[in-house]
């Protein structure tokens, strides 16, 4: 079995230096893949830029912590802050949805109406995937496979990286099970889980040349530049461009399978 890559952004549609970039390390580099929060303010631009390049699989980055719902706050009190986005106390609302059957009722409707507003773009939808893994959480990831089962996406992230411990494998191992039972299927791996807003080209071309055969997806976070609404302190943004489109990445990466998660999953 052969080395298959996803080359993979996150965030698309958090701001105009978040697209910008994305769309640069498609044309000019080696990103294959990009996943859109359907709720932020750039959210428009990056549906044009997904039109603009057809050959860029995009997918759905499900955002329910640190970001904007898709419904009415007033329709999901129980996953939101006073200021009307999601609540960014992960721990604190993981226990309210294993607690509550309204807030799970909620979440369930977030959900959909996210899938639905990817839908409403007219693209066609690569993947799913979720803001900060949170789909790590058993709730969530419950309803989320089951909403892409049943909305037709096919593929979807587990967050697992290699020599990353073994505190997440139970965990990991039932995420798969689950994925499995809705007819989803994933990479075998993610690199660059630890070196989140910092895969460097340094690191990218390290972790190129060690590659076990599989399905892996390379997991960035590029931007034009940092400082804007929704960035995250101290991600070192342009750098993770600047590793997409350099030269000699993109030279050792010319005889190697890439492409989305669908292509590289069939």
């Amino acid at each position: 079995m052969t080395a298959r890559l996803i080359f993979n952004a996150d965030d698309l549609g958090l701001a105009g230096p978040v697209n910008a970039a994305i769309e640069q390390a498609h044309r000019e580099g080696v990103l294959t893949a990009a996943s859109l929060m359907v709720g932020e303010p750039a959210a428009a631009e990056g549906v044009e830029v997904a039109r603009r390049n057809p050959r860029l699989a995009v997918g759905l980055h499900l955002t329910l912590t640190d970001g904007t719902p898709t419904l009415p706050p007033e329709r999901i009190p129980a996953l939101v802050q006073a200021n009307g986005r999601f609540r960014d106390d992960m721990a604190g609302l993981g226990l309210s949805l294993a607690v509550s059957r309204a807030a799970r009722a909620q979440l369930r409707a977030e959900i959909a109406a996210q899938c639905a507003a990817f839908r409403a773009t007219g693209l066609e939808c690569d993947h799913l995937n979720a803001h900060k893994h949170y789909h790590l959480h058993p709730v969530i990831a419950s309803m989320a496979f089951a909403e892409a089962a049943r909305t037709g996406i096919r593929t979807v992230r587990i967050p697992y990286e290699p020599g990353a411990g073994r505190a997440l494998a139970p965990l990991i191992l039932w995420l798969r099970r689950l994925a499995a039972r809705h007819g989803l299927r994933a990479p075998d791996r993610v690199v660059g889980l630890g070196w989140t807003g910092a895969f460097t080209v340094g690191r990218l071309a390290g972790a190129l040349a060690k590659l076990p055969p599989g399905v892996t997806e390379l997991y960035f976070h590029p931007a034009t530049e940092g400082g804007f609404p929704g960035a995250a302190p101290g991600y070192r943004y342009a750098e993770e461009l600047a590793a997409l489109v350099d030269p000699r990445i993109r030279a050792t990466c010319a005889g190697l399978a890439t492409g989305g998660y669908a292509a590289m999953l069939a």
